[in-house]
């Protein structure tokens, strides 16, 4: 299927920078992402959108980082970009990929919905 691998997460102060990764890779299988998100989850809180790239290159932000990250996607590499700016303590989570499309092997053509495994931001003093 199309797996999702997220990097660049740490610690880091308020007010610094963080510029996480996601990378999608098919195991042996051709595949089309559609639409592309960066999802957060805190300790004792629920799952919650971040930023996302639609499939036409529309993106959307959650209210509460409008203004301080940017999501960007390279479509050929299938790469998509969070930069964090200007990190607060509310901002320490678990940052999730998420990637929907199609993948096919021959002549069978499959939908997917993949998550990747997160990657640890930790905002502290």
């Amino acid at each position: 299927q199309v797996q999702l691998v997220e990097s660049g997460g740490g610690l880091v102060q308020p007010g610094g920078s963080l510029r996480l990764s996601c990378v999608a890779s098919g195991s042996g299988s051709l595949f089309s992402i559609n639409d592309m998100g960066w999802y957060r989850q805190a300790p004792g809180k629920e799952r919650e959108l971040v930023a996302g790239v639609t499939g036409g290159g529309r993106t959307n932000y959650a209210a509460f980082v409008k203004g301080r990250f940017t999501v960007s996607r390279d479509n050929k590499k299938n790469i998509m970009f969070l930069e964090m700016n200007n990190l607060k303590p509310e901002d320490t989570a678990v940052y999730s990929c998420h990637a929907d499309g199609l993948y096919g092997m021959g002549p069978s053509l499959t939908s997917f919905d993949s998550w990747g495994q997160g990657t640890q931001v930790t905002v502290s003093s």
